[in-house]
């Protein structure tokens, strides 16, 4: 099995890269073993509910449609958690980066200005967290840095980095550079509010109708009409409702929340 899971790993593109940027600390053939695994239960948990409902064995005819979806779904995993990590990011750079200008304008040093950094920010604190780590240990600042910006998914940050990086090999002012870059993802981030905006109306009208009064005026429809027909309503099919209407609701915010811009509104 472990041959499996090697080859597996290998068809991923950059598995191993995408793994040290979601700061999962473990080897590739590790993750798609626990993956693996993870959507074995799953499918059969899934089944073992279906079969509760239909209460036939049929039901587990469809593991092989059911398990390699599950497989190929949760492999994406990394790449949910890699986009958390940008979502953090953002949220904190604009701030961290005003911060890191004030102190590098007040005098003081760049490592301190490191330290203080990875005190007052949750997410952005654990790079500059493990580039003095790397310091104490020998490393030069350029080459955590350097490691820093191979390791960080977030696109802006990296910017931030690299003009971080620049001027300690230049020797040049730092601080205007990084009032540009933080302009710009200021800049950005404004039009990201616009957008999820517009976008967040059609949305509210949508889970309207289709979570709340459609499920509402069907379900009471249905009632009355089993009255009438002498249909008779099991619990079976008011739980299948209930699920279904669940959800949509789940589905809806999902959607809502994905979209929601990552810095705080």
């Amino acid at each position: 099995m472990t041959l499996i899971y090697r080859k597996i790993a290998r068809r991923v593109p950059d598995l191993s890269l995408k793994l040290r940027q979601a700061r999962l600390y473990e080897t590739e053939d590790a993750y798609v073993k626990r993956i693996f695994f993870t959507s074995l239960y799953l499918s059969f948990g899934l089944l073992f509910v279906g079969f509760f409902f239909v209460q036939s064995p049929w039901v587990f005819v469809a593991f092989p449609l059911v398990f390699p979806f599950a497989f190929l779904y949760f492999l994406n995993y990394v790449d949910f958690k890699i986009q958390k990590v940008v979502n953090g990011i953002n949220q904190e750079i604009i701030f961290a980066g005003r911060f890191l200008i004030i102190e590098l304008e007040s005098g003081v040093p760049m490592y301190v200005t490191f330290k203080n950094l990875a005190k007052n920010y949750d997410i952005i604190g654990k790079y500059f967290a493990e580039i003095i780590e790397k310091v104490d240990l020998g490393t030069t600042m350029e080459d955590a840095l350097n490691e820093a910006i191979v390791l960080t998914p977030s696109p802006n940050f990296r910017k931030m980095l690299w003009q971080l990086l620049n001027s300690m090999k230049t020797g040049s002012d730092v601080t205007n550079a990084l009032n540009v870059v933080i302009d710009q993802i200021v800049r950005e981030q404004q039009i990201e509010v616009k957008e999820y905006g517009r976008k967040l109306n059609p949305l509210a009208m949508f889970y309207m109708m289709a979570a709340i009064i459609i499920p509402s005026l069907g379900t009471t429809m249905l009632v009355v009409l089993a009255t009438f027909i002498g249909f008779q309503i099991s619990l079976v099919i008011l739980f299948v409702l209930t699920g279904m209407i669940a959800f949509v609701q789940f589905m809806f915010l999902s959607i809502i929340k994905t979209i929601r811009p990552p810095m705080e509104l």
